[in-house]
C-alpha cells in the first residue's frame, strides 16, 4: 500500500520539520528522500553524500524502487565527476537539468536509467535526463547531492518546480548539518565526560605509568584514535621514552629508535600549533626530523583537503614551569580527518589533565567547568540551556512566575568570516558573549547553544525588563565600533522572545516560538521581535 501523495507545500513543511528531529543522520536522510519523492512526485530520490575523508560522494539514501536501490545505494563518485554535471550550463534555477546526451554517463560509473521511452510532448522527461540539486551548508560548503528521477508527470520540470526542490534541499541541508553538529556535540560531551571519569580513577594514583595508561584508553575511547603513546622525558639523558600505550605495543615503541627533547623541540612550533596541540603533515615532519628517527606509518589515511595522510598530532605535557614533560602521540583517527577543533580541545585537556596529574595531582576545576560551559566564549552551553530551560518552565508554571526567553543571533556573521578569517569570527562570538554577560542582571543567564546562537534566560521578566536587556547589548554593541577591531563595525545582532507561561507552558513550544520571532526580526530588519499574541 502506498503513502498518500502530499503537496509541495506540506512537504517543505515536514522537511523543515526535519530540523528540530533528534534523528540519526540515515533515518534523517530516509525521510528527506521519501519526503521529496510523494511530495514532489518523483519515482526515485538519491541521496549522494560527501565523504571528506576520501573526497568522494556516496549514495547512502536511496527512495525509489528495488532496481534503483541495487543499482546506486553504496555507489560512489569522485568530486572530479561532479563537477561535470554541476557545470554551469546546466545551471537552472539553483538546480541542475542534464538532458539526454549532454554528457557521457559510461564514462561517469554506474547509473540508473528508468526503463521505457520518452511521450512525444516537447517538453516530455526523458529517460536519460538528470536532475541533481546540491545540499550545501551555512557557509557555502557542499554537503551532498540529491538526485531526482522518474518524475510522475512525465515532464520536466517547470522554474517553479525547480524552485520548491531547491528550497526543499536547502531545508535538507540545514537538517543534515544539524545532524551532524548534535553527533559532533555528543561526542565532544562524551568525551569531557571520559575526562572526568579518568581524572576521578587517576585521584591520588601513585604510578606515573598507571596515570598515563588511563589518559591513552580515555582518548582512544573518547576521541577515536586507534593509536595513543604518552612519553616522558628522562631528564638525565633528554630521550623521550614511552610509558603507557593505546592501541600500540608498549614494547614495539619502546625497541624503535628512541627520539630526544632536542630532536622533539622543531615540531612543537608556533606555526602548527592548533587548539593547543601541533598537527603537521607527514612532509613538514618529516622535513624537521634527523633522517635517524624511526616514523611510525599512519594505516588509516584518506584522501582529499580534510582527510588524515600520515599527519603528525603531538600534545605537549608541560609542568607548571614550562618546561616539557613528556608528549602525547597519536594516530589512525577512525574516520580518517583531520581532527576538529573541538576534538583537538579535549585532546588538549587529556594532555593537561596528565601534566597536572603528573605534577601536583588532579585539578578538576577547568574540567567541570567545560562540562556545562562553552570553551570559547565560556558562556554555559547547550546542554547547560536545556536543562536550565526545563526547570525554570516548571518553576514558572508551578509557582505563577513568568520568565522570558531571549534568543540572540549575530546579524551577517558569515561574511564577518568570509571578509575578516574565522579568527576574527572566533573573537566576534567572545567579544558578543561579554556584551551579553555585561548587559544582563545578576538574576539572567546567557548561554551559547551553537555557531551564533545565543538563548538568554531573563528572570522575572516583563516585556519592558527584556526590552532593556536588549537595548544595553545594543548600546554596547555601538561603543564597540570606533574603539574596537574593523570587523567590530559590523557586529550586530538579532533577538526574538516569548515569555512562560504566557506564550506557551513547556520548553519546547516557548523554544520554538522565540526561534520563530528571532526569524521574523531578521527578515523585517528589526533588532527585536516578540511573540504576536492575539
Amino acid at each position: 500500500m502506498s503513502l498518500p501523495t502530499i503537496s509541495p507545500l506540506r512537504g517543505l513543511v515536514e522537511v523543515t520539520r526535519l530540523l528540530r528531529a533528534r534523528e540519526d543522520l540515515p533515518a534523517l536522510l530516509d525521510a528527506v528522500a521519501r519526503t521529496i519523492g510523494e511530495s514532489l512526485g518523483y519515482g526515485t530520490v538519491a541521496v549522494n553524500l560527501y565523504r571528506p575523508a576520501w573526497d568522494d560522494f556516496e549514495v547512502t539514501t536511496v527512495y525509489g524502487n528495488e532496481e534503483a536501490r541495487a543499482t546506486l545505494l553504496g555507489n560512489t563518485r569522485l568530486g572530479g565527476d561532479w563537477t561535470i554535471l554541476l557545470s554551469d550550463r546546466f545551471e537552472q534555477c539553483g538546480a541542475y537539468v542534464v538532458p539526454s546526451g549532454a554528457v557521457d554517463w559510461d564514462s561517469l560509473g554506474p547509473s540508473y536509467v528508468p526503463q521505457g521511452g520518452r511521450a512525444c510532448h516537447p517538453d516530455a522527461w526523458d529517460p536519460e535526463d538528470a536532475l541533481f540539486v546540491p545540499m550545501r551548508d551555512q557557509r557555502g560548503v557542499l554537503l551532498g547531492i540529491i538526485s531526482v528521477d522518474e518524475p510522475v508527470s512525465g515532464r520536466r520540470p517547470t522554474d517553479d518546480d525547480l524552485e520548491i526542490l531547491v528550497s526543499m534541499a536547502d531545508h535538507a541541508a540545514l537538517a543534515v548539518e544539524a545532524a551532524r553538529e548534535a553527533a559532533e556535540s555528543a561526542r565532544y560531551q562524551r568525551a569531557l565526560e571520559e575526562i572526568l571519569a579518568v581524572s576521578s580513577r587517576s585521584t591520588g594514583e601513585p604510578s606515573n605509568s598507571e596515570i598515563l595508561r588511563r589518559v591513552c584508553t580515555g582518548i582512544r575511547d573518547a576521541l577515536d584514535f586507534q593509536n595513543v603513546c604518552a612519553a616522558l622525558v628522562d631528564p638525565k639523558t633528554g630521550a623521550v621514552v614511552p610509558q603507557a600505550t593505546a592501541g600500540w605495543r608498549l614494547e614495539e615503541l619502546r625497541r624503535r629508535t628512541g627520539v630526544t627533547v632536542a630532536e622533539v623541540e622543531p615540531l612543537l612550533d608556533e606555526v602548527f600549533l592548533r587548539e593547543g596541540c601541533y598537527l603537521l603533515t607527514h612532509e613538514q615532519a618529516r622535513a624537521r626530523l634527523t633522517s635517524e628517527v624511526d616514523v611510525y606509518p599512519s594505516q588509516l589515511n584518506g584522501r582529499g583537503p580534510w582527510a588524515w595522510d600520515r599527519h603528525w598530532l603531538i600534545v605537549p605535557l608541560w609542568d607548571g614551569g614550562g618546561a616539557l614533560l613528556g608528549i602525547i602521540w597519536v594516530d589512525n583517527p577512525s574516520d580518517r580527518l583531520v581532527p576538529s577543533a573541538e576534538r583537538l580541545q579535549a585532546l588538549r585537556i587529556f594532555a593537561n589533565d596528565a601534566a597536572a596529574a603528573l605534577v601536583s595531582g588532579l585539578h578538576l576545576g577547568e574540567l567541570r567547568f567545560l562540562a556545562d560551559h562553552d570553551p570559547l566564549t565560556r558562556l554555559l552551553n547547550r546542554r547547560a540551556f536545556v536543562n536550565r530551560l526545563e526547570s525554570e518552565v516548571a518553576r514558572a508554571v508551578r509557582y505563577r512566575r513568568s520568565f522570558g526567553l531571549v534568543i540572540a543571533d549575530l546579524d551577517r556573521f558569515k561574511q564577518l568570516n568570509d571578509r575578516f578569517g574565522h579568527a576574527a569570527g572566533d573573537e566576534a562570538l567572545v567579544v558578543f558573549a561579554n556584551v551579553l554577560a555585561e548587559s544582563l542582571r545578576k538574576v539572567d543567564d546567557a548561554f551559547r547553544s551553537g555557531g551564533d546562537a545565543f538563548p538568554v534566560l531573563v528572570a522575572e521578566a516583563t516585556e519592558e525588563d527584556t526590552r532593556q536587556v536588549v537595548a544595553r547589548v545594543e548600546e554596547l554593541l555601538r561603543q564597540l565600533a570606533p574603539a574596537g577591531e574593523q570587523w567590530a563595525a559590523d557586529l550586530g545582532a538579532s533577538f526574538g522572545c516569548a515569555a512562560c507561561p504566557e506564550d506557551a507552558n513547556d520548553a519546547q513550544t516557548l523554544f520554538r516560538l522565540a526561534d520563530e520571532a528571532l526569524y521574523d526580526a531578521k527578515r523585517n530588519g528589526t533588532v527585536l521581535r516578540f511573540v504576536a499574541r492575539a
